[in-house]
């Protein structure tokens, strides 16, 4: 793994798109959900928004254990 590639591991993030495949509505359901609450364009968030971020995190968390391993072990002793 050269730096380009793992940098680009390291700064890969959940999307807002990641999030609305997840829950199965639009993006911009996700955005409504954000605004701020008071505003015209806020909306309640979607049902099942905390266990599918708690997927997405777990999926995002083991990507980054993955990629902490395989560096870990680039520079490791050499032989």
């Amino acid at each position: 793994m050269n730096f380009k590639q793992a940098t680009n591991a390291l700064l890969e993030s959940v999307t807002l798109e990641d999030l609305a495949n997840a829950l199965k509505v639009p993006v911009q359901s996700i955005r409504q959900a954000r605004a701020a609450e008071g505003t015209a364009a806020h909306r309640s968030p979607p049902a099942g928004w905390e266990a599918a971020a708690a997927r997405l995190a777990a999926a995002s968390a083991r990507r980054l254990e993955g990629l902490a391993g395989r560096l870990r072990e680039a520079t490791g002793p050499k032989k």
